[in-house]
């Protein structure tokens, strides 16, 4: 006491402060994260939590091993709700949250909910490419699950109309946003393919982050992946990324792009067969022009197969001929030479006839008589 006055320590005040406190029950408190600061060697994490609305801030300090377990990955500028019990930091004098949870509040916690589920559904295999299918050629049924009155409904039935007028459309009209959203998307998935369609479309426009959310709920994903046809999800717009983008067969960016993937363009298949037929004509053409030169070719040779086997036949007779001639004993006889014959037959030696005896001469061009001298 001095002067009748009761005047305390700075630690005295700072520590019967710190006693108050200590009989506050434990609150939550909302803010965003700023100034999160961890070292490998601190026992506690340090941020700042921030009112988003004025600016006011309270420094929180967490022990690390609790931090840790949560496994938020807490970054600058995420809202969150902490739960703790305020404090006084006596050497200082600081007020501080000894933090005991942290819950991500709003957007942050369904951005959490939704990475823990990316995690849990990759590690089961739902997004592998090796499980995504083909999409049919020419779909004989196309279920569309879309909103009721949806733009998205308009612009696939419209395109699908222009680009692909045989198209047959089973739209199967549900909620694509709000609690009763995913029930609702599941229903319409399994009545489709009930009913006969061999593939679907999952689409529904733009929208906010939680207008998406029923495609991101896992109960919409195991539908998808439990499909017995194709599914290609377009659901919002080209930056929109919901969770069944990645357990759907095709990803489209838009509801208009889903219509490229499923039909073809009528226009072009026309040119195409057009092109086909055309290519075919030619081809058919340029083969009859083969194969009609191919049978003049033979006709030709049939031609004159017989006039080159006479030709062939008479050369040799001409060819037999001419040794026979070369042969005969009138060849002989033309070069000069006689045949002498006594009673008929041919005198081969002198010794043959006598004096006196009558013989036959034949020469080339005639036979006369003579007389042996």
């Amino acid at each position: 006491m001095i002067d009748g006055r009761k005047v305390f320590s700075v630690r005295s005040f700072n520590s019967g402060v710190a006693s108050w406190l200590a009989r506050l029950p434990t609150v939550w408190v909302e803010g965003e994260v700023t100034e999160l600061r961890r070292q490998q060697r601190w026992a506690s994490v340090f941020f700042t939590l921030k009112d988003p609305e004025d600016g006011a801030c309270l420094s929180v300090q967490m022990q690390r091993g609790r931090f840790d377990a949560l496994d938020l990955g807490l970054a600058d500028g995420e809202r969150v709700h902490v739960f703790g019990r305020p404090e006084l930091f006596e050497q200082r004098g600081e007020l501080r949250l000894r933090a005991l949870t942290i819950e991500r509040y709003g957007l942050g916690a369904h951005l959490a909910g939704i990475e823990r589920l990316k995690r849990k559904l990759a590690a089961e295999g739902l997004f592998d490419a090796t499980r995504k299918r083909p999409l049919p050629r020419f779909p004989r049924l196309i279920g569309l699950v879309t909103g009721n009155d949806a733009a998205a409904k308009r612009d696939v039935l419209t395109q699908l109309q222009q680009r692909f007028p045989p198209a047959n459309v089973l739209v199967a009209e549900t909620y694509v946003q709000g609690p009763k959203a995913a029930a609702s998307i599941v229903a319409a998935i399994g009545d489709l393919c009930r009913r006969g369609a061999d593939v679907l479309v999952l689409t529904r426009g733009g929208g906010s982050f939680e207008d998406l959310l029923p495609f991101s709920d896992e109960r919409v994903l195991r539908a998808v992946a439990a499909c017995n046809v194709p599914v290609v999800s377009a659901v919002g717009h080209e930056q929109d990324t919901p969770l069944c983008d990645l357990v759907a067969d095709v990803r489209a960016s838009t509801p208009t792009a889903a219509v490229r993937l499923v039909v073809p363009d009528a226009v072009e298949l026309r040119a195409s067969v057009e092109r086909s037929r055309q290519a075919l004509h030619r081809g058919a053409t340029r083969a009859t022009e083969r194969h009609a030169q191919r049978l003049a070719v033979v006709h030709e040779r049939l031609r004159r197969a017989p006039l080159l086997e006479l030709e062939r036949r008479q050369g040799k007779l001409r060819t037999a001929h001419a040794r026979l001639v070369a042969l005969s004993p009138r060849a002989t006889l033309e070069r000069g030479y006689a045949i002498v014959r006594r009673d008929g037959e041919v005198v081969r030696s002198r010794d043959e006839v006598a004096a006196g005896e009558a013989i036959d001469v034949l020469v080339a061009d005639g036979a006369f008589g003579a007389r042996v001298e």
